[in-house]
């Protein structure tokens, strides 16, 4: 496959910055993929699981909000939270899990606190499945 340059940064800094193959990301209307000569994009990403293929080898990572742009054949990946499956803690993950789901099932919870277990919720779920990836 013809590789394309790929920057991924986050807020906490520069994840990748190399030659990729392949990209594939959830954005806000489902699952894109990435290869050379695409055409010019942007999109809003969602919650889901990013695959990032570089020197035939592929890596799977948990990737949450923010923007994918690919102008002139230059992608950029800009999302709020990334993770790598190797990186990402397991424990923690169902630790998140159980508490947005014991907000959940609380019946003195606010609408606000709902919303936000919701969100919490559905982060540990991707975490916990890229995290099967290692």
């Amino acid at each position: 496959m013809t590789p394309f340059p790929l920057k991924i940064v986050t807020p906490d800094g520069l994840i990748f910055d190399g030659q990729a193959e392949k990209l594939i990301v959830r954005t806000t209307n489902g699952d894109v993929a990435i290869l050379a000569r695409h055409i010019n994009y942007v999109a809003a990403l969602g919650m889901g699981r990013a695959v990032v293929v570089a020197d035939g080898k592929r890596r799977t990572a948990a990737c949450i909000g923010g923007m994918l742009s690919v102008v002139d054949g230059e992608v950029t990946l800009v999302p709020t939270t990334f993770e790598w499956a190797d990186k990402i803690d397991a424990n923690r993950a169902e630790l998140s899990l159980q508490r947005a789901n014991k907000v959940l099932q609380d019946k003195n919870s606010t609408n606000t606190d709902i919303r936000l277990a919701e969100a919490r919720l559905h982060r540990a779920l991707v975490r916990k499945n890229v995290a099967s990836y290692k």
